[in-house]
């Protein structure tokens, strides 16, 4: 929640800059992403540390990634647009980066109505999981958005772009065996040089 405090301690001293929509909207888009790919870094994470732990924050980080988005969202209906319905409409059909951001929102809407345990039952765990991989695609679009936002200095959405990337190779059954192969190397080495140094 640190961000969010601190972007409503910035606008109570009025430091959000001479633009204080565009500042909310980016901070909140921005930070929306950055935990969709926090998000999307716990099971590759988890392989490589054996940390199951981990897998206790997955749920936790992507309400937040969903979270900051339905506040960049709703920072874009009420203070950009005001609620004008028809102009929304347009802006999603005409303009292809808030056709991206739209359809990475509406992805996040089931994920986050369906993230109870009660929601995992009901699904049961096969089809949750399945469900819950529209994941990749709405960081995808996230990602898109982000690129067809920025019109000049694209450095910074090409790194979310390159890091998208390497989280998603890092599912690839290769990758995923490759590393398994590693952390079970590595633990055997660990546990072999403590024993000999008892």
């Amino acid at each position: 929640m640190v961000p969010v405090g601190l972007l409503v301690w910035r606008g109570v001293n009025g430091m959000l800059g001479t633009n204080p929509v565009e500042t909310i909207t980016s901070q909140t888009g921005s930070w929306g992403l950055n935990f969709i790919l926090i998000t999307l870094a716990v099971s590759p994470l988890r392989r490589i540390t054996g940390w199951s732990v981990l897998l206790r924050l997955r749920r936790m980080l992507g309400l937040f990634s969903f979270f900051y988005i339905f506040l960049h969202f709703i920072t874009y209906l009420w203070l950009d647009q005001f609620f004008d319905l028809a102009d929304v409409l347009s802006d999603i059909i005409d303009r292809p980066y808030i056709t991206a951001g739209f359809t990475g929102f509406v992805l996040l809407i089931p994920l986050a109505v369906t993230s109870t345990n009660a929601m995992v039952r009901r699904l049961g765990s096969a089809n949750w999981r399945r469900l819950h991989r529209m994941a990749y695609f709405a960081a995808m679009a996230g990602v898109v958005h982000f690129i067809w936002l920025v019109k000049a200095d694209l450095r910074e959405p090409l790194t979310y772009l390159v890091v998208l990337v390497f989280l998603m190779a890092l599912r690839m059954q290769p990758v995923v065996r490759f590393i398994q192969s590693w952390a079970r190397n590595t633990s055997r080495t660990t546990t072999s040089n403590f024993s000999e140094n008892r």
